[in-house]
């Protein structure tokens, strides 16, 4: 056994160093997207747009579609994820917050209230103490360890995602921007592949064409379309793997918790029921706060802030439930540090 705690203090220590790198390359990561994103699109608008037909129409289009990536981009990167220490955010009022359908309902949801309007049960969260920071959290907050504080709603801490850097957690406040981001950055990178591919031979020197016009240089231009090709695959699947964890309602870190906590239920001959999935319909509603009560779907096209449904100190579940159906109390995982296997 005494080899058994060598071997775990060695991992121990690896683990705490990859925190403290990663927390240290974050910045040198998102100096790098921003180089790669900028590069993509002035490539693009340099090279691609100029050949494409009915300009009048694709223009406005290929600049939306920058404007997203971009705009979503630096919010996941700037916004805040949300800690447990700070008071609810109010929307803000100018002319980069999206507005609401329904004006009273501006407030965060918080409390325990039944609405027949949004159909939708609110409970407030249960608290547990953080045996990292010493804080009361709410449910479905989580320790960070590169952060080093609880976040509201944690996801993951995201350095690097696909050569994407955003250099902070991703939570409460910005998961809609993470995601948008990805849509659009999808989006940018299929466009560029499927319109740029005659570029390429040009560049490559087997078209017709030898001459070539553009201010971006051959080689550079090239790269690109070979990053563009791995980014669309790469994180196609991530976003789908996203996408997927929304319409169950439930974060990452919560998918892999909600496995355990299944077959844990499942040994016992009970059946665990994740109280947040109200649908996979309803969840994308709650997830992006579109809707009856919340903002209007052009906010998917135009880059707007906006705030999520609550504040994180209370959260719509399934009619009646107050807690996930087979879980116990003291079943509930934590992320507090693992002990030290016993002698």
């Amino acid at each position: 056994m005494i080899c058994a705690r060598r071997v775990f203090r060695c991992f121990k220590c690896m683990e705490r160093f990859a925190d403290k790198l990663t927390g240290a390359a974050g910045p040198y990561f998102m100096g790098l997207a921003v180089i790669l994103l900028s590069t993509g699109t002035f490539s693009f608008f340099c090279v691609i747009q100029p050949s494409l037909s009915i300009p009048i129409v694709t223009t406005p289009v290929c600049l939306l579609i920058a404007l997203n990536l971009l705009t979503h981009y630096y919010y996941v990167c700037t916004v805040p994820p949300g800690f447990i220490d700070e008071s609810p955010r109010t929307p803000g009022m100018g002319f980069l917050w999206a507005k609401k359908r329904n004006i009273q309902n501006r407030k965060p949801l918080t409390g325990v209230q039944w609405s027949d309007e949004s159909a939708l049960w609110m409970t407030k969260a249960s608290t547990t103490k953080c045996k990292k920071c010493n804080k009361a959290r709410p449910e479905r907050a989580h320790h960070c360890r590169v952060c080093n504080q609880c976040i509201l709603k944690y996801d993951h801490h995201c350095p690097v995602s696909t050569l994407n850097g955003i250099n902070q957690c991703v939570g409460l406040y910005n998961e809609r921007h993470f995601v948008m981001f990805m849509a659009y950055l999808v989006t940018a990178t299929f466009c560029f592949c499927v319109l740029g591919y005659s570029q390429v031979f040009q560049a490559l020197g087997v078209s017709y064409d030898h001459v070539w016009p553009y201010l971006v240089p051959e080689v550079i231009f090239i790269l690109i379309y070979v990053l563009c090709i791995v980014l669309c695959l790469a994180v196609t699947i991530m976003l789908t793997w996203h996408l997927w964890g929304v319409m169950k309602g439930e974060t990452s870190v919560e998918g892999q918790d909600h496995d355990i906590y299944r077959n844990v239920a499942k040994q016992r001959g009970d059946t665990f029921e994740n109280s947040y999935d109200l649908g996979k319909w309803k969840n994308l509603q709650l997830f992006f706060n579109v809707g009856p009560t919340g903002y209007p779907l052009y906010t998917f096209i135009i880059p707007l802030r906006m705030n999520p449904y609550t504040d994180g100190r209370a959260w719509a579940r399934r009619e009646g439930y107050d807690s996930h159906r087979g879980l116990r109390k003291g079943e509930e995982l934590t992320d507090e540090e693992a002990e030290e296997p016993e002698s």
